[in-house]
């Protein structure tokens, strides 16, 4: 008897298996279907915030895959966000999160990449609930729709939609206000045409950490203050006033007769004409001071040259090759302004 059903066992086991078969296919078919739908960790439904359901929408749009003809495959549409008038992107953590925590412009909404699994970065998790707080939107988009944002620029997984931030006018910064961080011996770096938003940036995070008490900017011929110098300055912008002028040498000379040093700087001295050029490490401070630092190119203009006292110059440590014969902009001004602000501190003024 049991050798008569040993045939009708092996026939239902071969049934069974092709029923496995069969089901294991179709529920790959479906997965497929599935993924193509909108992830189920988005909120669905009204009780979805307002942020959440914006995201979703343009996560939605960008699934949709227009057929390019019969046999040619598919084709994803490009990602595209309208943006509020007159805004710009941020992108970026340190300039994300510094704008939202000073608020010195007005914001729109913050973008994070969304995470698929997972509880995502506690960082920008604590950047949602602080422009949540200030009821800013916040959307979860795909990583590609922030390159999209930010023009492939490196954002970090953030970027925040905001209004632009302009030069202050240099009137509000001809009386120091008590408590505003100047001392007995103020220390001004003033920027003549600075055009390279990542040398702007590198000059504001360098005037920032090593204790400059204001930055004035030419008005003309200069880098306005973009999301690319935000993050070149590592998001010093965002806490740090950055001041206009649109008359260099008149500014120059009112300072001198108030009592200031203006001092050049100079990266080949045998170009200067009747003003005295010295190393940065004789230079001794000790009264207000005002720093010029001249153009990527050209330098401090003539004009310019001519309102300062002295001009300081970098000694370079070798003999250099011809061509070599200079620093980069924001390097050479990091390396001057420690040579100055280290008197600062040993003379604890």
């Amino acid at each position: 008897m049991e050798r008569a059903l040993l045939p009708r066992l092996c026939r239902a086991l071969r049934l069974c298996r092709a029923g496995l078969r069969f089901r294991s296919s179709r529920g790959a078919e479906e997965g497929a279907a599935r993924s193509r739908d909108a992830p189920a960790a988005l909120p669905q439904g009204p009780e979805a915030g307002r942020g959440s359901r914006t995201g979703r929408e343009l996560w939605q749009a960008q699934q949709d895959f227009p057929r390019a003809g019969k046999g040619k495959g598919l084709r994803r549409n490009a990602v595209t966000l309208e943006r509020t008038k007159g805004s710009e992107i941020l992108f970026g953590v340190a300039p994300c999160w510094l704008a939202l925590a000073r608020e010195r412009r007005a914001l729109f909404r913050l973008f994070l990449k969304e995470q698929r699994g997972g509880s995502g970065r506690p960082l920008r998790a604590e950047l949602a609930l602080q422009a949540a707080a200030r009821g800013l939107p916040v959307l979860h988009v795909p990583g590609r729709a922030l390159d999209a944002l930010c023009r492939g620029r490196p954002h970090q997984g953030v970027c925040l939609e905001a209004a632009p931030l302009p030069f202050r006018s240099l009137r509000d910064a001809e009386e120091p206000r008590h408590g505003d961080g100047e001392s007995g011996r103020p220390l001004w770096l003033v920027l003549e045409h600075i055009q390279d938003p990542m040398n702007m940036g590198a000059l504001l995070r360098a005037a920032y950490f090593l204790g400059v008490d204001r930055v004035v900017a030419t008005q003309s011929n200069s880098c306005p203050l973009t999301p690319i110098v935000s993050k070149a300055s590592a998001g010093a912008m965002e806490v740090f006033d950055v001041y206009s002028t649109d008359d260099l040498q008149g500014f120059l000379k009112a300072k001198s007769a108030e009592g200031w040093e203006v001092v050049g700087t100079v990266s080949r001295p045998e170009d200067v004409e009747d003003v005295p050029v010295i190393s940065c490490s004789e230079f001794q401070w000790d009264k207000p001071l005002i720093v010029v630092i001249g153009s990527e190119g050209e330098g401090l203009s003539l004009e310019t040259q001519l309102q300062c006292q002295r001009m300081l110059a970098i000694p370079p440590g070798r003999a250099l090759h011809p061509g070599i014969d200079s620093l980069n902009v924001s390097v050479a001004a990091g390396i001057l302004l420690h040579s100055i602000c280290s008197q600062k501190r040993r003379h604890g003024g």
